[in-house]
């Protein structure tokens, strides 16, 4: 999403905690010709994230477009056996930091302005073995709707994102042998995701489904 956006454009802030990989990106989108900030960031950490803010403000003065993108799975596992350990990362960086990120993003937002919350199909279907990745994007579906309503009148669009299986690394932790030829690309994704961005102003696409052309795995 962030190489389809520095295409149109888009100057563009990139945040992770794998400082060599967030180099490595910033490198690429500035070879784009991208005005790129590129932050090391927990999402998780309600520090980090006005950090990663407040250096938006100071280098752009607003933000137009925010897209809450982290998440982490995990391993298949019944809630009887389940760890709480596990269960607070995930929900902690799939669902709270959705909450951190935002609470801290929209005094930079205006009319105008778009949210793109990536969510998953697991938002609305219950996979066994997955209680705290579906608690997670059931809770986020929730907080994006309840987003959406509160800054309707300030004009910020907010899209939630219910994408199927697409070929990243989740499905490492996910499911190590899934049929990754099955999936989307994340290019694909990325260019829903620019669309439904720019769209007139006007308009939102509040929830956006995109799936494999076989359907579910």
């Amino acid at each position: 999403m962030a190489r389809a956006l520095a295409t149109e454009g888009s100057s563009v802030v990139i945040c992770g905690r794998d400082t060599k990989a967030l180099k490595s990106a910033e490198k690429e989108l500035s070879q784009k010709g991208s005005n790129v900030l590129a932050r090391s960031c927990d999402v998780r950490n309600e520090a980090d994230v006005q950090g990663l803010l407040t250096a938006t403000r100071d280098r752009f003065a607003k933000l137009d477009i925010l897209i809450n993108n982290a998440g982490i799975g995990h391993a298949a596992s019944n809630v009887e056996d389940l760890s709480s350990r596990v269960w607070q990362e995930v929900i902690e960086t799939n669902l709270t930091a959705l909450f951190l990120v935002a609470k801290h993003a929209l005094p930079l937002m205006q009319a105008g302005a778009t949210i793109v919350n990536n969510l998953s199909v697991s938002a609305k279907r219950v996979f066994p073995g997955s209680a705290a990745y579906t608690a997670s994007k059931f809770g986020g579906l929730g907080f994006t709707n309840t987003l959406r309503e509160e800054i309707r009148p300030r004009g910020i669009r907010v899209i939630a994102l219910l994408p199927g299986a697409i070929d990243t690394e989740i499905w490492d932790t996910l499911w190590p042998d899934a049929p990754r030829q099955k999936m989307m690309t994340a290019d694909s994704v990325a260019q829903a995701v620019l669309d439904a961005i720019l769209l007139p102003e006007s308009t939102v696409l509040e929830e956006l489904t995109v799936m494999p052309v076989g359907g579910a795995l």
